[in-house]
């Protein structure tokens, strides 16, 4: 899966997060309104919510790949360093790999994870 969508309470803010702190990049901003991201593997659209969803959210959370294992600590580091609200430390799981937890600015999971059978490729 290479596209998620997700809408957000604060579109600027979750902008910022994701291209500030993360380091995505706009690929396309069609109306003040929406805004999609890359990483150069991937899209995310962001779209402005007006209203909160109907119904329980059905999304557990997003996650990037990490290409080492040293670079997860790098991004918690960084992106707690830069004031992201942290869900959990990072850790290296039974299967080898290694990750954390933090929300965007909408409440959004995200998992920053090193998984050694998927990295660099």
């Amino acid at each position: 899966m290479r596209h998620v969508a997700l809408f957000v309470a604060d579109l600027e803010a979750s902008e910022r997060f994701y291209v500030d702190l993360v380091g995505m990049s706009v690929e396309w901003r069609p109306d003040t309104d929406n805004v999609y991201l890359t990483s150069g593997n991937d899209n995310l659209a962001l779209h402005r919510s007006r209203h909160a969803p109907d119904g329980p959210q059905r999304l557990d959370h997003i996650g990037f790949l990490l290409n080492h294992t040293t670079d997860v600590d790098l991004w918690y580091d960084h992106l707690k360093g830069n004031g992201a609200v942290m869900k959990t430390a990072p850790r290296t799981h039974r299967d080898g790999a290694r990750s954390f937890y933090c929300q965007d600015p909408s409440g959004i999971s995200v998992q920053f994870i090193h998984h050694p059978p998927i990295a660099g490729k």
